[in-house]
């Protein structure tokens, strides 16, 4: 197995230039900053500290707005502790739904203690032994290339596993309130008219 080379904010980058009006769900650290770095905007919806539940919120809001497309953007641990998740997710099979797993094989939050994705737990398969349209495991930067595809146009559910180099990078830290967050996607999701409601 060849070595890990993608950098996670390279890849993300690049696939985001086609986010369009995707609404978007992060997890716990690492991937709630680096989906700030590409602009907080109120169809941003991060988690904070709700590990494990980033699949289930993002499938919910699949269901609910099934004309929007919707994208989960998590780490390995969380998936590894929302893994029954991908069963629901296989048995509900929204079109609109794109789970991304940013892979880097460590707990990074907790002090970096290795996951079972680098012992062999293959999260792809997983998702396509539950049912999910399409997934797929991108170690390369040609595997990288198809990353927008997956996330934004094809069919879902779709699960795309990035192998990632373990790094610290710069923080990007968007609003901590969960309050505000809620409100502030409800308004970017339903307009302004949702702000009066009570």
């Amino acid at each position: 197995m060849s070595a890990i080379s993608l950098h996670r904010r390279d890849v993300l980058g690049a696939a985001m230039a086609e986010r369009g009006d995707t609404l978007f769900v992060s997890g716990l650290g690492s991937t709630t900053w680096d989906l700030a770095s590409f602009g907080d905007r109120p169809e941003n919806f991060y988690l904070w500290g709700a590990m494990g539940n980033a699949t289930m919120i993002g499938l919910g809001i699949a269901l609910a707005q099934p004309e929007r497309r919707v994208v989960v953007i998590t780490g390995d641990g969380e998936m590894l502790m929302g893994m029954t998740s991908f069963s629901t997710i296989g048995a509900k099979r929204p079109s609109n739904l794109a789970i991304c797993v940013i892979d880097n094989e460590t707990y990074t939050e907790t002090g970096r203690q290795p996951t079972a994705t680098g012992l062999g737990t293959d999260l792809s398969a997983v998702a396509a032994a539950c049912g999910f349209a399409k997934t797929a495991m991108i170690r390369t930067e040609a595997d990288a290339k198809g990353l927008a595809q997956l996330l934004f146009r094809d069919a879902g559910p779709v699960c795309a596993v990035v192998k990632v180099v373990d790094e610290d990078l710069p923080m990007t830290v968007p609003p901590r309130d969960g309050g505000y967050l809620k409100t502030r996607f409800r308004i970017g999701l339903l307009g302004e008219e949702v702000a009066t409601r009570p």
